[in-house]
Order: structure tokens, then C-alpha cells, then sequence
């Protein structure tokens, strides 16, 4: 009798997970043997599927059979049953009609229109012959059932023998088939996560809604679903909260869906689990019966017959939920599918709170970098308007100073009051010169400058303070030329801060040392004294604005905090990079590395 229950619902044919048509054309061949060699019109191949159900995949023999009976699903249990009353016959087993349950006789999906002869071994129509089909570990991994006998009586001795052989082979092909199927479903599900791990990892720059697009063609391929949400929690201002189905598009949810898929995703995500939801499938511990008739009704109204629904996250935070779905009929999800699912979860997991990891870095990038470009312009904007009363002060005093009839106290008073404007006037300059090199806006136009010529002049400059005292400044350069690529302007500047520094904190009588070279691409600029030192603490901070040294011999000496900021800044946007290497009491060397001109 070859007839499956219809208790179950119908998977398309070909079966869309099978892994190619070798194997589905070997079970349709053993299944043609049996009806051209065995005497039998029709004979059915099926498979049993990790719901607990065999699904119907090569009949041969009768096309109205084939096109009723191919991808129903019958219940192993309720087979099981029937055949407890059977006559045993080797691998096959034969359960006469009279002894078969009316009732579930009448829901077999397809019985042959015969008259059985008038003999005592006739062939009734209700009559059942199957061999069940089992793999070496004793594990039910299909059936073969026979049905309308040639000659119409029941088989005897040789034509069991012949069957037996069919069942044997049938038995292999069934296992090997199943096992490529599964295979190919890992394959597939790999490439899948496969896809998704890699446009994580190269996706560093991306953002949550970039990765949750690339993932998901990847997702409904990899798991041949009919459709596919993704839904992120917006827990910490960062998440979208949104829903996107696998086409791209933003899809509106009940609010009580909404609330059903994040209590659901929370428990499946502490339980680690997945969860599958069709109208045949008790609701698993996830979801209450009330919250998953509600979904049920949800995807009868949109023409979906079931979800695989897995949880996102990372660590113990559950970061949202992955929907997939297929149709009414279409192959139910297997445990291959839902740990692949579950993985993937993981996978997404981590990418979307690298995202927002990501995200949060780049939004205090841009904070910063408004902070630093208001600060530039508030510098600016103080400055210059410091500038000009500051200049309409010192040329009154100027003309102060030229009075007649001043006496000793008011010239003193107003020689202290110039050195204070001349000091006001330094910080100001310096002001003004710091926020013109931090200002992205204002690029460096690049020429070749010969730092030979710019240490001589510096070094001219800073002569006279270096004499009163008693400093020894010596140059060690090249015979020649030693040009680097920058504005002439600043690298002045970058050499005469790190000149009058070095004077500045070196005691009198001892050295002080520049050197020019070439080290690679790179011009190097040494400038090296026999002064106080840096601390190492104090060179963690030695290049921020406004720092002073806690050393007080330091502090004792004159100056704003910002040349040191100056020559950074200035390096930096001349591509370069600057280098400090000091100890207290025996001073400092300071290295400036400058692209050299070709």
C-alpha cells in the first residue's frame, strides 16, 4: 500500500534543502526498480525529517500518485501504530486491510481504484506493505512502501526476497542522501555566516544599519527563507529600535508583536535557544500559548506559515531578534538550521555592538573636533580683540615715556608697565600663531626650505641671550643644503622655540647642541642642552597647551605654555612627528622628523 497520511502540510517539490538531483534521482531509480522488476505499479520512497514526520520524496509507477502523494508528511508515531499489527517479512512489514483502523484508513493521502480478485491472497486496496528503513545505529531514516501488485495478490516468498534487496538499497540510498542533504545545509549555512562574519570584520567604519544590510541577502539565501526582520533594541539611545524585512524596506509591527519579539528575544538569549513558531509545533518556553496564537494569527494575515526566531547578542546583553520566514508548505526549520541560526545570532551579535562601539567613538571624534575647532575660533576671537586696545596701550606709553619732567618712581612704573604689555603682546602672538596651525582650513602650501639657513638665523638671533649667559651654541650639519618640504614661516618658528627653550632652561656656562641630518626620507632636526630636564610625567604633557612643568626651576623662568604646543601642531601638519627625550638635571633632546625635499 503506498499511501502516506496527509496529516501534515505539503513541502513543495523538488524539495527546496535537497542537496542536487543525484541524489533524489537514486531514490527515484530504486523506486522505478521496484515497479518494473518487482511485479509492483507503484512504489514510494520517503525520508524522516527531525520534526518527527517522513516526508514523501520519489514515487514511481503512477503519476496520479506522484502528484498526490509527493512532499505529504506522515506522522513516524501514527505509522508506528499501524505496524504493531503487522506481519513481519524481513525488512518489510505487511499489514492486512482488515486489520488496519478504519479511521485512520480513510485519511491515507492516496488509495487505488481496484477490485480485488476473488482469492484467498488477493490484494485489497487498504492492504499496507512498507520496509522501514533504519542506518547502522538502529536511527529511522526513511521508508519504502509498495502498492498495486501486477498480478494482484499479496507477494509471496521470491517476490518478498526481491523486495527486501529493493529495501536494502533503498536503506543506503535514503541514509546517503540524507547525510549529503545535511551536508549541503551546513555548507550553505556556513557561506552564509560565513558572508556575514566577513562584512563584519572588514566592516569597521560601518554602521548598524550598514551591516544589518548586508546580512541580510546573505540570511535569506543561506537559509532559503521566503523572508527575513531584523530588529535591534533601542536600549541605549544608539540601537534603531526599527525592523527591516530582507528587501531593504522598513516594516511597521503591531506593538504588540513588538513587545512579544523583545520579551521573547531576552529569554531566548539567557536561555540560548531558538524558537520555532507553525500552527503543527507546540510554542516552546520563549513565548506563553496567548503570545503565540497572536503571532500565528499575525502570519496567517500576511501569508506566512512559519518563523525561525533567534536572539542577537554579545555577552550577556541581548541586542535584538532575527526573523526568518517561509510559506505555507514549505520544509519545516531543522536543528541544523536553528544552531546556525543561534551562531549567527552571535555573529550579528558582536558586529552590531562593534557598530555602535564604533558609532560612539565617531560621534566623540566630532564632538571633539567641534570642541577643538570652537576653541581655535574662541582663541581667535579673543585675540584679536585683545590685539588692538593691547597696541593702542603701548603706544601710549610710548608717548609717555617721551614726557618731559618725569621723575624716577614714574618712569619705573611705566617701564613695568611695557614689559607687562611687551609680555601680553608674546601670548597674544602666540595665541593667534596656535590657532592659525590648528585650523584644518588653512593647509600648508609646501616648498622646499633649506633648515641649514633657518639654524643659522635662529641661531643669530638667539646669540645674544645665549651670550649674557655664557652659552656655547654649536651646529653639526652637512656641508650644504639640508632642504625639507614646508612653509618657511613656520619651520622658523618650529627652530626658534626649541633654540630659546633650550637657552632658556640651560644654566649659564654650559651647551647647547643642533644637529641637521638626513635619516630616510626624512630630514631630522636635533636640538639638544645641557639644562634642568623634563620629568617623565611631565613629558606625558609637555606638548598640551598651557602647560607648565611642576619642576619649580621651571616654573621660575618667564613664558605662556604654548610654544611647545606651537612646534607640535606645526609638525603635525607638516606630516612630520616629534620626539623627547630628557632626564632631570641633564637635560634635553628634542628631534622634529620633516619630509625631505626630493
Amino acid at each position: 500500500m503506498t499511501r502516506d497520511s496527509t496529516d501534515g502540510p505539503r513541502a513543495a517539490s523538488p524539495h527546496p534543502g535537497w542537496p542536487d538531483s543525484p541524489s533524489r534521482d537514486a531514490l527515484q531509480l530504486i523506486a522505478e526498480g521496484v515497479t518494473q522488476v518487482a511485479g509492483f505499479g507503484v512504489a514510494a520512497i520517503s525520508v524522516a525529517r527531525d520534526d518527527g514526520k517522513l516526508e514523501v520524496m520519489a514515487v514511481a509507477g503512477s503519476d496520479a500518485a506522484r502528484d498526490q502523494l509527493t512532499g505529504t508528511r506522515t506522522p513516524v508515531d501514527r505509522l508506528q501504530r499501524e505496524l504493531a499489527k503487522a506481519d513481519d517479512w524481513g525488512l518489510l512489514r505487511f499489514v492486512p486491510h482488515e486489520r488496519l483502523d478504519p479511521e485512520v484508513g480513510e485519511n491515507w493521502g492516496w488509495v487505488p481504484d481496484i477490485e480485488p480478485l476473488d482469492e484467498p491472497d488477493a490484494w485489497h486496496p487498504m492492504d499496507l506493505l512498507i520496509a522501514m528503513l533504519y542506518d547502522d545505529q538502529g536511527v529511522l531514516r526513511g521508508t519504502m512502501s509498495i502498492d498495486l501488485p501486477i498480478d494482484g495478490r499479496r507477494p509471496g516468498e521470491e517476490q518478498r526476497r526481491v523486495l527486501n534487496q529493493y529495501a536494502e538499497q533503498a536503506g543506503r540510498a535514503v541514509v546517503t542522501a540524507l547525510e549529503r542533504e545535511g551536508l549541503a545545509t551546513r555548507v550553505r549555512l556556513a557561506e552564509a555566516a560565513r558572508k556575514i562574519v566577513r562584512s563584519a570584520s572588514t566592516g569597521a567604519g560601518f554602521s548598524v544599519d550598514r551591516i544589518l544590510a548586508e546580512s541580510r541577502i546573505a540570511l535569506a539565501d543561506g537559509f532559503q527563507a521566503r523572508g527575513m526582520w531584523i530588529q535591534t533594541f533601542d536600549e541605549d539611545g544608539l540601537g534603531t529600535g526599527a525592523i527591516y524585512a530582507s528587501d531593504g524596506t522598513q516594516i511597521e509591527l503591531p506593538d504588540e508583536l513588538v513587545g512579544i519579539a523583545e520579551s521573547a528575544a531576552r529569554r531566548a538569549w539567557s536561555l540560548q535557544r531558538v524558537e520555532v513558531v507553525a500552527r503543527d509545533l507546540a510554542f516552546g518556553p520563549t513565548i506563553t500559548a496567548a503570545q503565540g496564537e497572536r503571532v500565528l494569527a499575525f502570519l496567517d494575515a500576511i501569508g506566512i506559515g512559519s518563523i525561525l526566531f533567534a536572539p542577537l547578542g554579545a555577552g550577556p546583553e541581548c541586542l535584538g531578534n532575527l526573523v526568518l520566514t517561509r510559506l505555507p508548505g514549505a520544509p519545516e526549520w531543522s536543528e541544523v538550521e536553528g544552531a546556525a541560526a543561534l551562531d549567527i545570532g552571535h555573529d550579528l551579535g558582536r558586529a552590531i555592538l562593534n557598530a555602535r562601539a564604533f558609532e560612539r567613538e565617531h560621534q566623540l571624534v566630532q564632538e571633539l573636533q567641534a570642541l577643538d575647532t570652537y576653541k581655535s575660533q574662541l582663541i581667535s576671537t579673543v585675540s584679536h580683540e585683545l590685539k588692538n586696545p593691547l597696541t593702542a596701550i603701548v603706544g601710549h606709553l610710548e608717548i609717555l615715556e617721551t614726557a618731559a619732567d618725569l621723575d624716577t618712581r614714574t618712569l619705573g612704573s611705566l617701564a613695568a608697565m611695557d614689559r607687562g604689555a611687551q609680555r601680553l603682546a608674546r601670548v597674544i602672538d602666540d595665541l593667534l600663531l596656535l590657532s592659525k596651525v590648528g585650523d584644518p582650513n588653512n593647509p600648508v602650501i609646501a616648498a622646499p626650505i633649506d633648515l641649514h639657513r633657518v639654524v643659522d638665523e635662529v641661531v643669530d638671533l638667539t646669540s645674544v641671550a645665549a651670550g649674557a649667559k655664557h652659552l656655547t651654541i654649536t651646529v653639526e650639519a652637512p656641508v650644504g643644503p639640508v632642504v625639507a618640504l614646508g612653509d618657511a614661516e613656520e619651520l622658523t618658528r618650529v627652530c626658534a622655540n626649541l633654540v630659546s627653550n633650550a637657552v632658556k632652561y640651560t644654566p649659564e656656562g654650559r651647551s647647547v647642541r643642533i644637529t641637521l641630518g638626513h635619516l630616510g626620507h626624512d630630514v631630522v632636526l636635533a636640538c639638544t642642552d645641557e639644562g634642568i630636564g623634563v620629568s617623565a610625567v611631565d613629558q606625558k604633557n609637555l606638548f598640551n597647551e598651557f602647560f607648565r612643568s611642576s619642576n619649580p626651576e621651571a616654573v621660575a623662568q618667564p613664558g605662556t605654555g604654548l610654544g611647545l604646543a606651537i612646534v607640535s601642531r606645526i609638525v603635525e601638519r607638516h606630516s612630520g612627528r616629534i620626539e623627547v627625550c630628557s632626564e632631570l638635571g641633564k637635560g634635553s633632546t628634542f628631534r622634529v622628523f620633516l619630509p625631505a625635499a626630493t
